[in-house]
């Protein structure tokens, strides 16, 4: 049976993934600081809690994940604050680069000798605002361009081996990371996505022939919509 890591797997995208992962027959190990094994209830599933913007968990992860063989990695964890730089905090900076950039990379240069070994797949969830400038998403924006220009440049380090590399690129999309901002999608289903949607782009890069990859995924919404959350 292939295993795969998904961080990120409590809720939202991640947890959909994960999911979808045990649908189609692998062992499945989840990440996150909350997560259980009774949220699945799968006995091909195992959680490992840890916070990946704290730099201690997320090396500690790195050296228990090592002593394991893995065919999938999914870099899915991540958060957002979207401010006026100045206004951000230095400890939500320092947080959001770690778990968004740093975490990433280093789970992948923990886990790529064995990925290449079985010939398997690196996939990091980036976001819409990778590849674009907006307002007020100055730090997240450079997180996820750095995440996706360091999944490029593997790619191409890497093609002369039968690891798959794809980042993908979601717009907005129905999940808690909205939780926290004041902001939220939209309440019509065309102007949004599913963390279900994600779900199916994983599927369809993992049942592709081996020897084509789509190296860049992005999926949009048909239409535009946003949800502004009243003040309290």
């Amino acid at each position: 049976m292939k295993k795969a890591v998904v961080t990120g797997a409590s809720s939202g995208i991640g947890k959909a993934i994960a999911t979808r992962l045990l649908k189609l027959g692998f062992e499945v190990i989840g990440v996150s600081r909350t997560i259980n094994d009774a949220e699945f209830n799968d006995a091909n599933f195992r959680a490992i809690q840890a916070d990946l913007s704290d730099e201690k968990e997320a090396l500690q992860l790195c050296e228990t994940l090592k002593k394991e063989e893995f065919s999938l990695l999914i870099n899915s964890a991540g958060f957002g604050r979207f401010e006026p730089h100045e206004e951000l905090s230095t400890k939500t900076i320092t947080e959001m680069t770690f778990l968004n950039l740093t975490a990433p990379m280093l789970l992948t240069n923990t886990l790529l000798r064995t990925l290449k070994k079985n010939d398997g797949y690196l996939i990091n969830i980036n976001s819409i605002e990778a590849l674009r400038a907006s307002k007020f998403a100055g730090v997240y924006s450079a997180t996820k361009a750095g995440l996706k220009a360091f999944g490029d440049a593997l790619f191409e380090e890497t093609r002369k081996t039968n690891l798959s590399i794809t980042n993908i690129n979601p717009d907005m999309t129905e999940s808690p990371f909205y939780d926290a901002l004041r902001f939220d999608v939209s309440k019509k289903e065309d102007e949004k996505l599913f963390a279900s949607d994600i779900a199916d782009a994983i599927e369809h890069i993992l049942t592709m022939r081996k020897g084509a990859v789509v190296s860049e995924y992005t999926i949009r919404s048909l239409s535009f919509g946003i949800s502004k959350k009243a003040i309290k």
